[in-house]
């Protein structure tokens, strides 16, 4: 029971941001330092996002599967191909490194 409670505490955190979102007045979205700011902010959480998921275990530091897996998509990502290709091929290789290791 206690999962629900905290399944529904956030739903409704979610809820009231996105509420509180739909009245921030449109001329402060679209001043220039704001749009920058949130569309760094989207690049810095995603790439914290990858290293805390690609780079740590319950034990620490790890360097894995995943960790060749995303060098795959960075470089694949660099030479411009279709992002169904990096995930497809990120998604192989680790499958692959997993299964010989």
């Amino acid at each position: 029971m206690e999962i629900w409670i905290g399944i529904l505490v956030g739903a409704a955190a979610v809820y009231s941001w996105k509420l509180l979102g739909s009245l921030v007045p449109k001329r402060l979205l679209e001043h220039p330092r704001v749009a920058a700011s949130a569309n760094y902010l989207t690049i810095a959480l995603m790439a914290a996002l990858i290293g805390v998921q690609t780079f740590t275990s319950d034990a620490g530091p790890v360097l894995d599967a995943r960790f060749a897996a995303v060098m795959i998509a960075v470089v694949l990502a660099i030479l411009r191909a279709p992002f169904l290709v990096i995930v497809v091929s990120a998604a192989a290789v680790a499958a692959l490194l997993r299964l010989w290791f």
